[in-house]
């Protein structure tokens, strides 16, 4: 099992089904609780601030490439991450100085709730794609 998880979590090619990028999500989430809970019952202290930093960058590093993963399993680019992480803000940002905020604060949420439908809902391609076999089919 261990030799399993560190090509799932860090590596950045293939392709995964939306099982695993659920499951992936699940642990996150899970992991966030339980460090903000211990953080609450150990007063946050300076140790606590460092071992979150290092358990926090580790996820982002899996998240992205859990991320990638799956939008390689729609036949999408990893790239895409960026429109689902970037434009959102500054959609968000453009509207408040503009104060065109309604405007632009509803695309922004429509662009955000696409970076959940996209990896999260929709299957990935039948058979294999430019990004390696069909997950669902390996099984």
């Amino acid at each position: 099992m261990n030799s399993y998880l560190g090509p799932l979590l860090f590596t950045f090619e293939g392709r995964i089904n939306r099982a695993k990028y659920w499951i992936a999500a699940i642990v996150y989430t899970s992991m966030m609780i339980a460090v903000a809970g211990f953080g609450f019952f150990s007063g946050f202290s300076m140790l606590f601030l460092i071992l979150t930093a290092i358990i926090f960058i580790a996820m982002i590093i899996s998240g992205i490439a859990i991320g990638i993963k799956r939008l390689h399993d729609r036949d999408k680019s990893g790239w895409w991450l960026l429109v689902f992480y970037l434009v959102p803000p500054l959609l968000d940002s453009v509207g408040r100085t503009t104060g065109v905020s309604l405007i632009f604060g509803t695309l922004s949420l429509a662009v955000s709730i696409w970076m959940i439908v996209e990896p999260g809902f929709l299957r990935g391609t039948s058979g294999p794609n430019r990004y390696g076999p069909d997950p669902v089919a390996a099984q």
